[in-house]
C-alpha cells in the first residue's frame, strides 16, 4: 500500500508509526474523557499512559521478535527497527497489564475500576494502528481466491507483492472498531468494576483467534502444534476472563439480593 506517508530527502515518516501515534495519541483523549465519568483526575491518566505506551511497546515488540527469533538472531540490529512494523498486540497487552499491576498497588488504585477506564480506549487505539499496519504490509494474510482480498504491489510492503491475499490487517481494524462501540455502550451500563475490561478481554480474544485462522505471515507455532504462540495467549485470555467475569457477576448477585433482603 502505502508504507511511506511522507517522504523528503532523508526525512522520512513511515505510515504505520504514524498510525500507531494517532492510535495512542486517540485512545490516550478517550481515556481522559471516560475517565471524567469515573472521576478520575486527567494527569492521572497521562501518567498512567506513559507507563502503557512504553510498556506495550517494549512487550509487543520483544514477542515479535520471540517469535521470528531466528531471523533477528541473525539481524540483531533490526529488532530496533519498529518503523518496519512488528509489533503483536498480545504481547504488549500482557506486559502492559504486569505494568499496570505495580502501578496501581503503588498508588492504591483500583485495578478493576481502571480497566474498564483504560478499555475502550485499547480496543480504538489497536483499530487504528492495524490500519498503519495494513499500510505497511506487516501481518498480512494467506493467499486467497476469495473477492475479499487486497493485492499488494509497493516494493517496500512487507506482504508479499503481486498475490491476492486475505486483507487481516482490515479484519482486526474493524474488529476493534466495533469492539470500541460495544464497550462505549457497557461502560454506561456497567453493574460492577470490571465488567468493561472483561468483556475487552472476551470481545478481543475471540476476535484474534477469528483473524488468525486467515493469518499467512510466520505465527511461530508452538512446537508440536498447529496453535501460534497468539492463539494460545488469546485462549489463556479467553478462558480466564469468562471466569473471571462469571464469578465478579455472582458476586454482584449476591450483593444486591443481600442489599435488597
Amino acid at each position: 500500500m502505502f508504507p511511506d506517508l511522507i517522504s523528503i530527502g532523508p526525512f522520512t515518516i513511515h505510515t504505520y508509526g504514524f498510525f500507531v501515534a494517532l492510535g495512542f495519541a486517540v485512545g490516550i483523549l478517550t481515556a481522559v474523557k471516560v475517565g471524567k465519568t469515573q472521576g478520575v483526575p486527567p494527569q492521572q491518566v497521562m501518567d498512567m499512559a506513559f507507563v502503557m505506551i512504553v510498556c506495550a511497546i517494549l512487550g509487543s515488540r520483544l514477542f515479535y521478535v520471540l517469535i521470528n527469533f531466528s531471523y533477528y538472531r541473525a539481524h540483531p540490529l533490526d529488532v530496533f527497527k519498529l518503523w518496519q512494523g512488528g509489533l503483536v498486540f498480545s504481547g504488549g497487552l500482557v506486559a502492559t497489564a504486569a505494568a499496570m499491576v505495580w502501578y496501581l498497588r503503588r498508588h492504591r488504585l483500583s485495578f478493576w475500576s481502571t480497566g474498564d477506564l483504560w478499555a475502550p480506549s485499547l480496543a480504538l487505539g489497536q483499530a487504528i494502528g492495524r490500519i498503519g499496519c495494513f499500510m505497511a504490509g506487516c501481518c498480512y494474510g494467506r493467499p486467497t481466491d476469495s473477492p475479499c482480498s487486497v493485492v499488494f504491489t509497493h516494493p517496500k510492503s512487507l506482504a508479499p507483492l503481486n498475490i491476492p491475499l486475505y486483507p487481516t490487517q482490515l479484519f482486526e481494524a474493524f474488529s476493534g472498531f466495533l469492539i470500541f462501540l460495544v464497550l462505549i455502550f457497557l461502560h454506561g451500563k456497567r453493574k460492577f468494576e470490571g465488567q468493561v475490561f472483561l468483556w475487552y478481554l472476551i470481545l478481543h480474544s475471540t476476535a484474534r483467534l477469528f483473524v488468525e485462522r486467515f493469518r499467512g505471515d510466520e505465527r511461530g507455532l508452538i512446537p508440536g502444534t498447529e496453535m501460534s504462540a497468539t492463539q494460545l495467549v488469546a485462549t489463556l485470555v479467553l478462558l480466564g476472563a469468562v471466569v473471571a467475569l462469571l464469578v465478579m457477576r455472582s458476586r454482584w448477585e449476591r450483593k444486591k439480593k443481600a442489599r435488597q433482603g
